[in-house]
């Protein structure tokens, strides 16, 4: 087991550094690290409930405990040493989750499931990859996995410390990310599969542990879900409000056949028809783990599919479940090989291991040497602190981070914070629904919308006020390539571009002969094909000759 929780730990911290000290994933200052720091000399109040806060309060004890109180100083003058700690501290959670995992199967099935499972999970591709962020999607696996142990000791012995522990875990699951409330499904199962088999034995004690347990736990990682209710109401429906509307560009069609597909990737092909051959197992051999396990994967799938936006990271909370009945199916394979052909044992146990394990392994050792490559961002940058004189004006997509276009601490070149080109604001929008230009009309655009803002009309009007330099990204432009009638004139921008500036520079994430081809939107953010060798977007820079920028 301790080889399995190194490699674990290993791919989880291998590029944990990756981006800094400019942060390509907005959501970890945004939503989480931010909020954190501005704790200290503050409110606890993080005034966002869009995701609960139980991973926000992580982060502020970590910092607490590594840098008092000199949080904020640190994050002003060294601001990558503070995602270093908080990233390092997720990669933790997600190998404690490993952990827990092999103890989960361990009460469920035996220490051979259960060590098949954690091996599973501590390389399958979508919780090591979202394990270097500071996002609470990986430790949601942590306190979920804790109240599947819960419910396995329901299951099986019915004690009240079972009770309480899974009721512990459902209450950090649900505020650490709220679909980790599908957590409460094996506890129900797990109770009335108790009740069933010992029906003189009394439940509801149990249960009212459960519930005390659970609420209390909740209550105490977000304790403003109560002293803050009207913030807690607005931000649950936000979510939901969010999460009813596409993103433009990304994954249409059928939620479910989305995620079933995700998951062939995201743990992988062998794993997950192993996955569904233990379903059918425990359904003919043990319909209590069957119940406890199969139907809340079902579930999930059902209620996440269908909302308008899915992405295969949502597929974590049921993770565990899935590595569990993968594991078991490969273990009932492996005892019936031995029984029939002993000498076969080893070799067909190393076999199915490799199935197993094999192509998540792979992959996540394949994304983390590309994360611990630099950002093609970053490269692009370096090319045009070199090129473009200080004080320049010019168009960024919002591909980038919002300080991209400033010198911080670790940038290069090293000098004092500061602006080194003046950004045109990509996000105030001159263009009328027709594709013509009104400058009178300027509106501010949701970053969601912001291909449907383009227009060819825009080339000379960042002439006339002298923004020389536009900088695209394929995240941006291939929301548009993929669906253009959402954005009508945005392909017609982009050949306008083409035809009538210089295209100065380019860079790919791809290795030679791997050119993308429509945006996928999760493999564009998590680089899972073979082919990226960078992590980032496509960038071209172009340099504009007209009006103002007449050379």
């Amino acid at each position: 087991m301790l080889v399995v929780l190194g490699a674990g730990l290993g791919l989880r911290l291998w590029g944990v550094a990756q981006g800094l000290p400019y942060i390509y994933n907005n959501d970890e200052n945004a939503d989480f690290l931010g909020r954190a720091v501005h704790m200290f000399g503050g409110s606890l109040n993080p005034h966002y409930f869009t995701n609960p806060p139980a991973f926000t309060y992580w982060l502020h004890v970590v910092f607490a405990v590594w840098f008092g109180s000199g949080t904020p100083h640190a994050f002003a003058t060294d601001p990558s040493s503070v995602f270093i700690v908080a990233r390092v501290s997720v990669a933790v959670l997600g190998t404690g989750a490993v952990w827990l995992l092999y103890l989960t199967g361990s009460r469920l099935f035996g220490r051979g499931v259960g060590l098949l499972a954690a091996a599973l999970e501590s390389v399958a591709f979508l919780p090591v990859f979202y394990a270097h962020f500071a996002l609470n999607d990986a430790p949601l696996l942590l306190p979920a996995t804790l109240a599947l142990i819960g419910s396995a000791g329901v299951l099986r012995d019915g004690r009240k410390r079972d009770y309480l522990l899974a009721g512990a875990g459902l209450g950090l699951a649900c505020a650490t990310k709220y679909n980790g409330a599908i957590m409460l499904l094996p506890l129900i199962a797990a109770t009335l599969a108790r009740r069933h088999q010992d029906p003189a034995r009394s439940i509801g004690g149990g249960v009212l542990i459960m519930g005390a347990g659970a609420a209390g736990l909740f209550v105490l990682a977000d304790p403003y879900a109560v002293l803050a209710f009207s913030e807690l109401r607005y931000g649950i429906t936000h979510q939901a409000t969010a999460s009813s509307v596409p993103k433009l560009g990304a994954p249409g069609g059928n939620g479910i056949l989305y995620y079933l597909w995700s998951l062939t990737w995201g743990l992988g092909w062998a794993p997950a028809l192993a996955a569904l051959a233990g379903a059918v197992l425990l359904w003919r051999g043990d319909r209590r783990r069957w119940w406890m396990l199969v139907p809340t994967c079902v579930v999930f799938l059902i209620f996440m599919g269908s909302y308008a936006r899915f992405f295969g990271r949502y597929l974590l909370p049921i993770l565990p479940l899935v590595c569990l009945l993968a594991a078991y199916a490969t273990s009932r394979a492996l005892a019936g090989i031995t029984r029939h052909r002993p000498r076969l044992g080893r070799l067909a146990a190393a076999v199915a291991v490799a199935m197993l394990c094999g192509q998540g392994l792979a992959y996540s050792i394949h994304s983390s040497l590309i994360l611990a490559r630099p950002y093609t961002a970053a490269v692009a940058r370096s090319w045009m602190v070199a090129h473009i004189p200080p004080g320049s004006r010019i168009v960024i997509e919002p591909v980038m981070p919002a300080d991209w276009s400033t010198d911080i601490p670790g940038s290069l070149p090293t000098r004092l914070p500061g602006t080194r080109w003046a950004k045109y604001s990509t996000l105030r929008s001159v263009i009328t629904p027709t594709g013509t230009l009104d400058p009178a009309a300027s509106h501010v655009v949701n970053i969601e919308d912001y291909e449907r803002s383009l227009s060819p009309a825009l080339i000379p009007y960042y002439e006339q006020q002298g923004a020389c330099w536009v900088l695209t990204g394929s995240t941006q432009s291939g929301r548009a390539y993929t669906d253009p009638q959402a954005a009508p004139h945005a392909i017609a921008y982009y050949r306008a571009l083409q035809q009538q500036a210089q295209l100065v520079y380019r860079i790919s994430p791809y290795s030679h002969g791997h050119a993308p081809g429509v945006l996928n939107f999760d493999w564009s953010f998590d680089y899972y094909p073979l082919g990226y060798q960078h992590p980032g977007p496509e960038l071209r820079l172009y340099r504009l000759h007209g009006g103002r920028c007449h050379t």
